[in-house]
């Protein structure tokens, strides 16, 4: 029987963290295979799994021997193996699902990407374009587009999942319009709409994004009634005005491009608005392993960077916003409540 081990002592350690990427690609193969999914909710043996994903018995015990080390599935003292919290999280009907995140994060190009981290930090610009010639997003649509669906995906559960939590912080009382810029697909001005049944709201992003949004959103939708879908690029400009705009997740740019999407969204409100951001952070949150490791993803793919609090504030005020209150949205989310000064 394998089991989670307890702390090694430094060495051994750092062999554990050199060898993180047959973790990640462990975790991966899970996924891909559908593991998770095929583990119900009473413990399997390997033969039984292994014929349910169509997969060769022993590598695929090797597989779930490696993954059970981290707490990834559980092995009895039979043999058999049994489901995790964390595993669950591999499953795709689960409703905290994980699983596009874990194929998003070991898409082929980032195996690709991350040996150079060496030169991204070296140079403090992305890879991607020297490796494919393009820009990353461009690379992902035209080159990689079984990568895009994945990113997509992955994007639509995160927002999905969060969305609530942005909806639950947010006291939106006497305002009668609120605005989700660079909002994906809309889950949270839907959710906020959903919460304030008179509130009037509108969705803006780029237009290969905003086709596929949220179908609550879309004609025939509950809330496409009181809701406006707008595609554009928030850098270029934003062209209608809002009590409240939610800015989530996307200033994570070069700081021209943050600067260029801040001056329009305050430009579009003018004096009084309010302008909400929420961003992870990479200072002291209970999601630093996570946030971190995202903020060398983006400097690899699109030379971006994650914030710490201090960073978030100077480019707010930088921007000429004031910044009334910093709250935890959860445990890797903070917001950063803000006005335009009359």
């Amino acid at each position: 029987m394998t089991t989670a081990p307890t702390a090694p002592p430094p060495p051994m350690r750092l062999r554990e963290l050199v060898f993180g990427a047959a973790c990640a690609a462990a975790l991966r193969a899970a996924a891909r295979l559908g593991v998770a999914d095929a583990l119900g909710d009473t413990p399997m043996t390997v033969a039984d799994l292994a014929a349910a994903v169509k997969t060769e018995p022993k590598p695929l015990r090797r597989l779930l021997r490696a993954l059970t080390c981290y707490g990834v599935f559980a092995e009895g003292k039979d043999g058999s193996f049994a489901h995790t919290d964390m595993s669950l999280l591999l499953r795709e009907d689960d409703p905290h699902s994980l699983r596009y995140i874990t194929l998003w994060c070991t898409e082929p190009w980032t195996w690709d990407a991350w040996p150079l981290l060496d030169e991204a930090v070296r140079t403090g610009g992305n890879v991607v374009e020297g490796l494919y010639g393009k820009e990353f997003f461009t690379y992902l649509n035209e080159d990689a587009p079984r990568s895009a669906e994945v990113f997509n995906r992955a994007m639509t559960t995160s927002s999905r999942q969060s969305a609530q939590d942005v909806a639950a912080l947010l006291d939106l009382s006497g305002c009668s319009s609120v605005a989700d810029i660079g909002g994906g697909q809309g889950h949270v001005v839907a959710s906020l709409l959903e919460k304030y049944p008179t509130m009037q709201g509108t969705l803006l992003d780029l237009p290969r994004v905003v086709e596929n949004a949220d179908p609550r959103l879309r004609e025939g939708g509950s809330l496409a009634d009181r809701v406006r879908i707008v595609p554009g690029d928030c850098r270029e400009a934003i062209p209608f005005r809002a009590d409240v705009y939610v800015i989530k997740n996307i200033l994570e740019w070069d700081d021209d491009s943050t600067a260029r999407a801040l001056r329009n969204v305050i430009e579009a409100g003018g004096p009084g608005t309010r302008v909400v951001v929420i961003e992870n952070l990479v200072d002291d949150t209970p999601s630093m392993r996570f946030s971190t490791a995202m903020d060398l993803l983006l400097l690899l793919n699109v030379g971006g960077a994650k914030h710490t609090t201090d960073s978030m504030v100077g480019r707010l005020t930088e921007a000429g916003l004031v910044i009334d209150d910093i709250r935890p949205v959860n445990s890797y989310l903070h917001a950063f409540d803000c006005t335009v000064p009359r």
